[in-house]
């Protein structure tokens, strides 16, 4: 009996793990956007002005998309669990100061340590997640679930911060924070091995660290700027020091003896067809849902709350997405089923355009855009992962900071697009049609693209030796300290 329980449990424990290294991720991936509908509760407890929303909502992005590399270099260094511990206690500390800020000033400073934990715990995540189940259906079922929590928290973070805030109020968010990385640290503890020894000759380029973060963080703010009457031409400033500083770290990371992104490894085709269909997942889903959400409340009139429970099946369906799209990559290559889950993003924000004033047509809408990112989203991370184990934890800070970067040049845009032709959805305006339009084909031209660039056949990563080893040895005993 003992025998046959020992699989049991051995299994009950990596599956743990998995749920437990894929809550991480939506908590972290739910910071972008649970604040936004709370923003006028806060402001309006805080007796602040309404142009500090913008520091409260960008913070936490900023800091996030900005930091995400740094932090898949700290886990290669220090060891991912060990990281991903330091990430959960700041990111409970900071939630504890939120929860009690008093000004503006304390919670902003919380949301953006919040962010930089999250960038810490995010890419060590998926990196423990991709170590502790074996290739093949296993790691295809941790990944479907891994990318349903980061595309379901994308969009939930509106209908969450909603709801929390017109029962309990804002500050309740950040108190359920701080029980949820207790939890998650204690569950992590008992059910990931310990790190093996921290890798000494992993080395941090300081230079190319300031350099690469300094960039992605303007660029964030650019991009949160530009849309905004009379901050465009700030915006546009910000957005010519991101593309400096984005030139200065190509020059300096080059030079570099311990590069933050190695050549070896942006040579890695999967990789690279990873990083652009997450770009491109976020890119024309995050920017049409922003619009729905403005357009359901500033233009239909609809409460916060309402707006939320619409744009809901958006979330539902990732999950229906990502589950179905597990097994499919047992018969179709990833690239096929990017091509596909994009394609129905196109119809979806094609079909924005009539269905965005209709009660039942919007939600069925936005769960067909839902299941498409599901799908492709989960394909994504199959490929952007499928990559010597050695070099998984950078490749996942970049396939992350990709997604970020996505959601924010794809909101800016269509934002900004928005302003230029149909206006920003107010009271008697238009629906954002050429917006949607061009979100549409986009998402179009990426399915032909990687139509065109797929095998036709289902491919597995054929782990080497080194990969074999390394995951053996990371079978150390789940309940060792970190």
């Amino acid at each position: 009996m003992a025998d046959a329980d020992g699989p049991v449990s051995e299994a009950r424990t990596m599956w743990l793990g998995v749920v437990s290294l894929c809550l991480v991720q939506f908590i972290d991936v739910l910071g972008v956007t649970v604040m936004v509908t709370a923003l006028p509760a806060m402001l309006s407890d805080l007796r602040a002005s309404p142009d500090a929303a913008s520091l409260i909502s960008t913070g936490y992005a900023m800091f996030f998309g900005g930091l995400l590399m740094f932090g898949a270099r700290l886990g290669d260094r220090f060891g991912h669990r060990r990281i991903i511990f330091t990430g959960l206690a700041i990111f409970a500390v900071a939630a504890v100061a939120g929860a009690t800020a008093s000004s503006v000033v304390v919670l902003t400073a919380a949301r953006c340590l919040q962010g930089a934990a999250a960038a810490m715990s995010v890419p060590s995540a998926l990196r423990l997640l991709t170590t502790i189940t074996a290739d093949g259906p296993q790691r295809e079922r941790a990944i479907a679930g891994w990318s349903a929590s980061g595309a379901a928290a994308g969009a939930s973070g509106f209908v969450v911060g909603g709801v929390v805030t017109y029962l309990v109020g804002w500050r309740a968010v950040f108190w359920v924070y701080v029980a949820v990385a207790v939890l998650l640290a204690v569950a992590i503890r008992r059910s990931v091995p310990r790190d093996q020894r921290a890798d000494a000759s992993v080395r941090l380029s300081v230079p190319s660290v300031i350099a690469f973060t300094t960039a992605v963080m303007a660029f964030v703010v650019a991009t949160t700027l530009l849309p905004q009457p009379g901050r465009a031409a700030l915006g546009g400033a910000l957005l010519a020091v991101a593309v400096v500083l984005a030139g200065v770290f190509i020059i300096v990371d080059r030079r570099s003896a311990a590069p933050l992104l190695p050549r070896a490894v942006l040579g890695m085709r999967p990789l690279r067809q990873g990083a652009a269909g997450g770009l491109l997942n976020t890119l024309t889903t995050s920017s049409a849902i922003t619009l729905a959400t403005l357009y359901l409340q500033n233009t239909l009139g609809h409460s916060p709350l309402v707006a939320g429970l619409m744009l809901l099946p958006f979330s539902v369906a990732v999950i229906a997405g990502s589950a179905l799209a597990a097994p499919a990559l047992v018969r179709w290559a990833p690239q096929r089923l990017v091509s596909t889950g994009l394609a129905v993003i196109a119809v979806c924000d094609a079909a924005l355009i009539p269905a965005a004033s209709s009660t039942w047509a919007l939600p069925v809408c936005v769960a067909a855009g839902g299941a498409g990112i599901g799908l492709s989203s989960v394909a994504t991370t199959r490929l952007g992962t499928s990559v010597p184990i050695a070099v998984r934890g950078t490749a996942s800070g970049i396939i992350n900071t990709a997604a970020q970067l996505g959601t924010a040049v794809g909101i800016a845009a269509l934002l900004l697009l928005a302003t230029l032709t149909t206006g920003i959805p107010e009271p008697g305006s238009s629906a954002p049609a050429i917006a949607w339009g061009t979100a549409a084909l986009i998402a179009c031209t990426g399915a032909v693209i990687f139509g065109l660039k797929s095998p036709g056949h289902a491919t597995s990563f054929r782990p080497t030796a080194a990969d074999s080893e390394a995951r053996t040895a990371g079978k150390g005993s789940p309940n060792a300290s970190p």
